[in-house]
């Protein structure tokens, strides 16, 4: 279900702001409908009202929702003009901000695993998803990579909430040694029953996690992350190439309306020229080997 219809474009008070390690930040804003309506995968287009550039908000995955409080809260790191002033706003501030957007994650079916597989601040998403799981009763399991463990900065949520957490770093310093599908691949060795994918994060990353899945005929949930300018299917800033089961060719489709989260079999990944559900209807349900380097 695209819930846009109840964004809601609002001057919003920058509430609290959390400095991690590095340029990585937590910021809690005041708007109501995005606290009341947000759904994990769901995002917000949003800037500091305080200067003029960029022109352009940037959207931003929800992390957490307090509807008592009307508030919800961002994890961003600072590394480009739009963040860095949305990190440096002081508390009363405010900030024109969007939301919510987008088609959210949606819960995998009765018995499975939720295998939620983040990369850098991809992690974003899944502390709210996990709040979801976990009141329908749902199991939840976290695999966290980044190039090292300093960008591993959103872990102690994940423990307060009981939910079983998985770090992989490129250099070692935190985890397994190496690509955190990897990580993910060792526990599919071992795990016994049912599991669903769930990623965001890098677009190399996903890709990663949508042949792990099409190897193993595992399902997968995939939240892509192209340039977006309005947010809203307007612009046709965020068009990527989606080709379901019953259609001949690919077709560009919006990531903000359309997405962020697609079915990672839908997906034209780079260096292919169909989708594995076209692949998988032209060979009786069979998918055929990936074209991907």
């Amino acid at each position: 279900m695209i819930r846009s219809e109840v964004a809601e474009n609002l001057e919003a008070p920058l509430i609290a702001r959390e400095r991690l390690d590095g340029e990585y930040i937590v910021l809690t804003f005041r708007h109501p409908a995005v606290a009341q309506e947000a759904r994990a995968g769901q995002f917000v287009m949003i800037k500091a009202n305080t200067w003029p550039d960029p022109v352009l908000r940037r959207p931003y995955s929800v992390m957490n929702v307090d509807p008592e409080r009307a508030t919800f809260t961002l994890f961003l790191k600072a590394v480009g003009t739009g963040s860095r002033h949305l990190a440096d706003l002081r508390t009363g501030e405010t900030a024109g901000c969007l939301g919510p957007l987008g088609r959210p994650f949606t819960l995998p079916p009765e018995g499975h695993e939720a295998l939620l597989v983040a990369g850098g601040y991809g992690i974003a998403p899944f502390r709210l998803f996990c709040d979801q799981l976990l009141r329908e009763g749902l199991r939840a399991r976290v695999f966290y990579g980044g190039r090292t463990a300093g960008d591993l900065q959103v872990r102690e949520p994940f423990a307060a909430l009981g939910v079983p957490l998985h770090a992989a770093t490129d250099d070692g310093s935190a985890g397994h040694h190496g690509r955190v599908t990897e990580a993910v691949e060792e526990y599919l060795e071992t795990r016994p029953g049912a599991v669903t994918l769930f990623a965001c994060g890098p677009d190399a990353m996903l890709q990663a996690v949508a042949l792990l899945a099409e190897r193993r005929s595992l399902t997968a949930q995939v939240s892509l992350d192209p340039w977006m300018g309005c947010g809203v299917g307007t612009c046709l800033g965020c068009v990527v190439p989606i080709q379901r089961a019953h259609e001949e060719r690919p077709h560009f489709r919006c990531a903000c309306a359309e997405g962020p989260v697609f079915d990672s079999r839908d997906v034209v990944w780079k260096g292919e020229d169909a989708s594995c559900s076209w692949r998988r209807a032209q060979t009786g349900g069979e998918a055929s080997g990936s074209r991907a380097g």
